[in-house]
């Protein structure tokens, strides 16, 4: 009921997994990892403490292929397709022979890609080329190669919810939790295309892409936004137009007076001198 594709960054040693199903919030269900330790996907009839598990074994030490071994050889995991890789990326997968049709699973180097009540056997092999063949940072890949699975027919049932998890190469501390992405759409007509808009506005955030955010953020927020892009360009006219459409929001002033000490803000009021 699902396609899902897991892989590592060779440069920074993220570690990723993206899905996507015909089920209400996937991410809930499939998707599971832990900084400095793996990413897992647990799909088809798998129990749901079957992802937990898998994690738990990874950080014990255990290999991908030993973890994939033992739940292949356990009766009451039978139904299950699972994908495990680990923070060296070392990864291994398995389709049960209870899981639906059609389903089965491709592994590359560092990545691998599963599915199962897949509308066609052209879904994988699209994911895996998409993958192999697209540049750029981890998210951008995995994205790409749920797409190349969704053009190619994705779940035969139709489409829901879809989902982006990437952690780092570093276990988890009290200052960096290790979390680089954590993005679900949870029902949706185009759940893919969801998913790579929340991540693009992600990006735009983390950036500090105030021309993309003075038009997907939140309504509330863009006159912000536009003020702070219309700074970085030097626009003195455009931040005055950008405050005064600003100051028609309810509570405007103290959202004002709250961000004082902002650094984005005292270069738009240098520039309004």
């Amino acid at each position: 009921m699902t396609f899902s594709v897991l892989a590592r960054d060779p440069v920074t040693g993220d570690l990723g997994v993206a899905v996507s199903s015909c089920i209400l919030a996937v991410g809930r269900a499939v998707p599971a990892a832990q900084p400095g330790v793996g990413v897992v996907a647990v799909q088809a009839r798998s129990r749901r403490g079957l992802g937990k598990a898998l994690l738990e074994g990874l950080a014990a030490g255990s290999t991908p292929a030993g973890l994939v071994r033992r739940a292949a050889h356990s009766a009451e995991d039978a139904d299950r397709q699972i994908a495990v890789l680990d923070a060296t990326g070392r990864i291994s997968a398995d389709t049960g022979p209870g899981s639906f049709p059609v389903s089965g699973h491709l592994v590359g180097a560092g990545f691998s890609v599963q599915g199962n009540m897949l509308a066609s056997d052209e879904v994988l092999p699209a994911m895996s080329d998409s993958f192999s063949a697209t540049g750029g940072e981890l998210p951008d890949r995995l994205l790409a190669a749920l797409g190349a699975g969704q053009a190619a027919g994705g779940d035969v049932r139709g489409r829901q919810s879809a989902a982006l998890l990437v952690v780092g190469a570093e276990p988890a501390t009290d200052e960096d939790d290790g979390v680089r992405v954590d993005l679900r759409v949870d029902d949706s007509g185009d759940p893919v295309a969801q998913l790579r808009m929340l991540h693009n506005l992600q990006r735009a955030y983390d950036e500090r892409d105030y021309d993309h955010l003075a038009v997907f953020a939140p309504e509330e927020a863009r006159d912000l936004y536009a003020a702070l892009a219309a700074s970085r360009r030097g626009d003195r006219e455009a931040v005055r137009r950008a405050l005064e459409a600003l100051r028609t929001r309810p509570g405007w002033s103290a959202w004002w007076s709250a961000m004082a000490g902002d650094d984005r803000l005292s270069a738009v009021s240098r520039l309004l001198g």
